[in-house]
């Protein structure tokens, strides 16, 4: 009843359906990777974000090379801002604005030197390219706190003087000429004595996970669903196939064998005539005696 299966028609329908099934099955799976990753974040958000700041000494090995882990982590730091060093990186938009953040390199008392993100500011209306004004640091010695973020790729693009493409810490060191610690920076928490001008502070990072488990489901349920429809396709293909073999075992003089014996295929039963009106079997009288 099913062989028709196996003919190339349908190996090719099944071949198909099975490249389908797999497409959905790797979306699927790259949906739920998406989840962890974000699952992820939002539990170093929760653990770390909040937290009692650490000394420098505790975490120093971080900003040389910070473990996951350890993203937002709040450090307390002490020194001093070069405000000479001080740059813009571009193309930083916030809240679906374009904009840029402010970093600034900051000499610890222990004579190294990391780099700190004060906050952003919007595109200026005055200065294509610029924003209006750029905050400066507060001068002297300042009790920093700072929350880990890992260091950014270069980026194959150039930038105006005194801007970043982005925060790649080595490349800011060899314009800056000296040393810095390239493993990680700090997002601004606080400083004080805190300046009067102050960039825009950021927002706290979302802890919504968002829609990755739900396309996960649908894509594997696209998957499940494509042989479901095969599966219905090869029954109808089998109910039509059966339906024409009944159809071509049918005899000629209208019968049909059943399996107690032939049976004669009933006739239309004749249709009644309608009864003759008064005129009519008045002209049939006359025509009888013929008038």
């Amino acid at each position: 009843m099913y062989r028709f299966l196996f003919s190339s028609k349908w190996l090719g329908y099944l071949l198909l359906a099975a490249i389908f099934a797999t497409a959905c099955v790797f979306l699927g799976r790259w949906q739920m990777d998406r989840r962890a990753e974000t699952l992820a974040e939002i539990n170093r958000v929760t653990s770390n974000y909040s937290a009692a700041p650490v000394p420098f000494a505790d975490v120093r090995d971080q900003f040389s090379s910070l473990d996951a882990d350890r993203e937002w982590t709040q450090v307390e730091l002490r020194g001093r801002y070069d405000a000479g060093g001080q740059r813009i990186v571009r193309n930083r938009p916030l809240n679906g604005q374009p904009g840029y953040e402010v970093v600034v390199p900051f000499r610890l008392d222990t004579g190294e030197t990391v780099v700190i993100d004060r906050g952003w500011l919007p595109i200026g209306n005055n200065n294509p390219g610029r924003p209006d004004s750029i905050p400066a640091p507060p001068p002297g010695d300042v009790t920093v706190v700072a929350r880990l973020k890992h260091a950014e790729p270069e980026l194959q693009r150039g930038a105006p003087d005194g801007q970043l493409a982005s925060i790649d810490l080595a490349a800011y060191s060899a314009q800056l000429g000296y040393p810095l610690l390239t493993g990680a920076y700090g997002q601004l928490a606080s400083e004080s004595p805190s300046a009067a001008d102050m960039p825009i502070a950021f927002p706290k990072p979302s802890i919504e996970e968002g829609t990755h488990l739900s396309y996960s489901l649908q894509w594997f349920a696209f998957g499940v669903l494509m042989f479901i429809g095969f599966g219905y396709a090869a029954r109808q293909q089998a109910r039509n196939a059966a339906i024409d073999a009944e159809d071509a075992q049918e005899p000629a003089d209208g019968t049909f064998h059943h399996s107690s014996g032939p049976v004669a295929r009933r006739r239309p039963a004749p249709r009644k005539r309608k009864n003759a009106t008064a005129e009519e079997e008045e002209d049939a009288i006359l025509d009888a005696q013929g008038y």
